[in-house]
């Protein structure tokens, strides 16, 4: 590899026609500067100067050697000029990946915290499987992952698991459905279309075994990984769906339905997982700070088990 200096005493010889000017210029002796040289040219295996009489000429390749030197260094007082008129106050880069089975809306009040700091919060956040952005965790392209559970054992990768809260779920149907299913709860729930969460998430076997228990077996109609896509066929009446009981009141207004029944019995829980066991980006602080208060609002006796 180059050595930049070695390159830089090249670079000035060059412009000022002679080692003795170079000299003068860069406070070093000529023997010094010729050294350095002699070295950069044993590196590249090429000649750079020749000598003509008492003056020394570029050769060809000292031509071309020249022609991307002038261009590193005009570069470099690029990058210099740059970084000397940056704005005192930069954003804080906060990146983070969210798992595409954790409810948008639920991601969006778990980040919220990090957009209130004190200082000023650039966030960027990626979406995909649990499998691929623990991956660009490991490789620090991302600060933290939200998902809807702990590292899988499956997955190596080392990292921590931060549990944000965890809080029971609301079924949700459209008015006319509501209507034809009537209000015995969670009986009503038998032979009723249903729309599943997708086999990634976590919250899917509780719910199934919860049904189980209760000896209900309603009508599988659709399963889906997108906790979204699954409220928009929720929305248009292909059947029943789940989600987290805090966002219940966002997604009765936002989807046009209505809550048909409630249960604490099967948990959806959240989690951040780092690559450090103590949280030292405030970001990541702020969010696992204040996650626990809203996740819980909605469940006082679940609360109130847990004190106990």
């Amino acid at each position: 590899m180059i050595n930049y200096k070695h390159l830089q005493y090249f670079w000035v010889v060059a412009k000022a026609g002679s080692i003795a000017r170079a000299g003068e210029r860069l406070n070093l002796t000529p023997q010094t500067i010729s050294g350095q040289i002699s070295l950069l040219e044993e590196n590249l295996g090429e000649a750079l100067f020749a000598r003509v009489g008492r003056n020394l000429e570029l050769t060809e390749t000292g031509r071309l050697v020249l022609s991307y030197a002038d261009e590193i260094f005009s570069l470099g007082s690029e990058l210099e000029e740059m970084v000397r008129n940056l704005p005192d106050e930069r954003p804080l880069i906060f990146k983070v990946g969210v798992t595409d089975v954790v409810p948008k809306s639920i991601a969006c009040r778990l980040l919220a915290p990090s957009l209130q700091l004190p200082e000023a919060v650039r966030i960027i956040c990626r979406e995909g499987d649990i499998d691929t952005l623990l991956a660009e965790l490991a490789v620090h392209r991302v600060d933290l992952v939200i998902a809807d559970g702990p590292i899988p054992p499956r997955v190596n990768v080392s990292g921590f698991n931060h549990p944000l809260g965890d809080c029971g779920i609301t079924f949700f149907a459209t008015p006319q459905l509501a209507d034809r299913l009537g209000d015995d709860f969670p009986h009503n729930l038998a032979g009723a279309p249903l729309l599943l969460p997708g086999e990634m998430t976590v919250v899917r076997g509780r719910l199934v075994q919860w049904l189980n228990e209760q000896h209900i077996h309603p009508r599988i109609s659709g399963e889906f990984d997108d906790s979204a896509l699954m409220k928009a066929f929720g929305q248009i009446g292909a059947g029943v769906f789940v989600a987290p009981t805090p966002i219940a009141e966002e997604v009765t207004r936002q989807y046009g339905v209505v809550a048909i029944g409630q249960t604490e019995e099967v948990r959806e829980q959240f989690y951040a997982i780092s690559v450090e066991r103590r949280i030292s980006h405030p970001a990541v602080a702020a969010i696992t700070e204040t996650a626990r208060e809203w996740l819980f609002r909605d469940a006082p006796a679940q609360q109130e088990r847990k004190r106990k």
